[in-house]
């Protein structure tokens, strides 16, 4: 299919109801139903250039991320369709009650404004969900509601620096580094 055709709407709202329901699943945990909306379950963090491929590495991404943030929650802004994906622009939501990575919790809520490419392939399977975000956003928000003046509130701000600092400088996945021009010569 050219990239500048869409499917017929039959595909699109298919498309489209699967990523609803695989939205759906995730605020459920329901990790087994939103794994099957994937052949082969693959997340594309953009942000932190690190790749989940799998089953099992999706799963512990899933678990990790909710015990960070146990109530995280999803409010779609837009949906969009190209010729091979749904683009979801949303807003994710969440308190951050256990430890992100380094970073240790702070009680702090975050609302951060994202976008995910639903890409598919040819026979209209799920292959890679793609997220791009602003981490400093949600560092922002996570530390930005401590009490500067409260000795507690105080260590927790230097822990969560000292956890992201930790964090970064992190080997970039080459899977989304090592990446070709397309043919736009069709």
């Amino acid at each position: 299919m050219s990239r500048f055709t869409l499917p017929p709407e039959d595909v699109l709202r298919a498309r489209e109801k699967l990523v609803l329901d695989h939205f759906r699943d995730e605020v459920r945990q329901d990790w087994d139903a939103t794994l099957s909306t994937f052949p082969h379950p693959h997340y594309e963090l953009i942000a932190q250039m690190t790749v989940h491929d799998g089953d099992s590495e999706v799963r512990g991404y899933y678990h990790d991320t909710r015990v960070a943030f146990p109530d995280q929650d999803h409010e779609i802004i837009a949906f969009r369709h190209a010729h091979d994906a749904v683009i979801v622009e949303f807003w994710l939501t969440g308190t951050h009650l256990g430890p992100l990575g380094k970073i240790p919790a702070t009680g702090s809520r975050h609302r951060t404004r994202m976008t995910a490419y639903f890409v598919f392939d040819a026979d209209e399977h799920l292959i890679t969900e793609r997220i791009y975000f602003d981490q400093l956003t949600i560092l922002e928000q996570l530390v930005g509601g401590l009490d500067k003046k409260n000795p507690a509130d105080l260590l927790r701000l230097g822990r969560a620096v000292v956890g992201a600092l930790a964090m970064a400088g992190t080997e970039a996945d080459p899977r989304l580094t090592d990446t070709t021009a397309p043919d736009l010569n069709d």
